[in-house]
């Protein structure tokens, strides 16, 4: 959702990059940014004490991960955005390094959609 009376027009991608790393919450889980460009971002984060009680990654931590790739994504064209949905499927149980790479597929005046790939490297 572009919120345009609130935008950003003039962040650079080092800007919007310094931004998303002062999260706290990002910072709790180690989450940290690759690579910024308009309307994408790459981010990763190590598995090191997130596991689910079966030794997996907690799937909230992975969609932590996608969630702040998307921020970044959608946040790195010069407009500010919100997420109104968002919807993950996990298809198998994640060990090591996640790395998720967001990018805006489409774009309209109320808004535009953004798709995170999540994998383990």
């Amino acid at each position: 959702m572009h919120t345009r009376d609130h935008a950003r027009k003039n962040d650079t991608a080092d800007e919007m990059a310094e931004l998303f790393t002062r999260c706290e919450f990002a910072r709790l889980l180690g989450i940290r940014v690759l690579e910024l460009w308009p309307g994408g971002a790459k981010v990763e984060m190590d598995i090191t004490d997130k596991q689910n009680p079966l030794g997996n990654m907690h799937g909230g931590a992975v969609f932590s991960l996608a969630d702040h790739a998307f921020g970044l994504a959608a946040n790195s064209g010069g407009i500010q955005e919100v997420a109104l949905s968002a919807q993950i499927t996990y298809i198998s149980p994640s060990t090591g390094r996640l790395v998720a790479v967001a990018e805006r597929v489409s774009e309209h005046e109320r808004g535009s959609l953004v798709s995170v790939r999540v994998w383990d490297d």
